[in-house]
């Protein structure tokens, strides 16, 4: 008898931690990325990597969950201060065939709102640096904007206020776009790095990150995500 009612007490034990085990990985998959925020991953890694052939694979799927024609290039024109002019005009043209191709067969994308205006009386560089100090949480500075300050006032100018300024994209996902891009370029640790805490800064959590390096694992190839995971876990011992 009372090896019957061990093994039922084991089976009980046994049944519930299965089910928690369940459950915990059901709960990371639905606080991980949403179908759109992946749509951004590979999106702006293709972009970034000058992949079009994949890239136009992942426009599709972007436009096909629901990202509107304005939100993608958005994250098109944001890409070139990360990857240069020449893949995100190439990233943009590859979308205009997208879309021209779509068309022909008969789907109507929406198109989604236009930018707000910027702030009037407020120059570049101001709005810059405040929308720069929000998302790292600390004035900026160091010794290369000392040594060139060109580079200080077109990060906080133009990236930071002409480009992040617009509310087309908000700033988590700009800084999904921007994580999966660095994560896909080679020699960009510290970048990747700095982005890594600015995406938690903005509200991006634990399990959405991981979600990120999973996609990049699944769409755009190991090596780069078993970095990203190595950058994220330093990054998150450190905070």
């Amino acid at each position: 008898m009372r090896k019957k009612i061990a093994a039922i007490l084991t089976g009980v034990f046994l049944f519930v931690i299965s089910m928690t085990a369940v459950s915990q990985a059901q709960t990371a998959i639905h606080s991980g990325l949403n179908a759109k925020q992946q749509g951004m991953v590979t999106i702006a890694a293709f972009t970034a990597r000058g992949d079009l052939e994949r890239l136009k694979i992942a426009l599709n799927e972007g436009l096909d969950v629901g990202l509107t024609v304005n939100e993608i290039k958005e994250i098109l024109v944001q890409m070139y201060a990360y990857c240069g002019f020449p893949r995100s005009l190439n990233g943009i043209t590859t979308f205009m065939n997208v879309l021209e191709e779509r068309k022909a067969k008969g789907i109507r994308d929406e198109p989604g709102r236009e930018a707000s205006p910027l702030p009037a009386g407020k120059s570049s560089v101001k709005l810059g640096t405040e929308i720069q100090t929000s998302l790292v949480g600390v004035p900026v500075s160091g010794p290369v904007y000392a040594f060139a300050p060109a580079i200080d006032e077109f990060l906080k100018g133009h990236l930071f206020g002409d480009i992040f300024g617009r509310d087309i994209l908000d700033f988590q996902s700009r800084e999904i776009a921007t994580i999966a891009a660095l994560a896909s370029m080679n020699g960009v640790n510290n970048q990747l790095r700095s982005h890594f805490n600015v995406g938690l800064n903005v509200g991006l959590t634990e399990a959405q990150l991981k979600s990120l390096i999973s996609v990049l694992e699944a769409r755009v190839g190991k090596q780069e995500a078993d970095n990203a995971q190595e950058v994220l876990r330093a990054v998150l011992n450190n905070r």
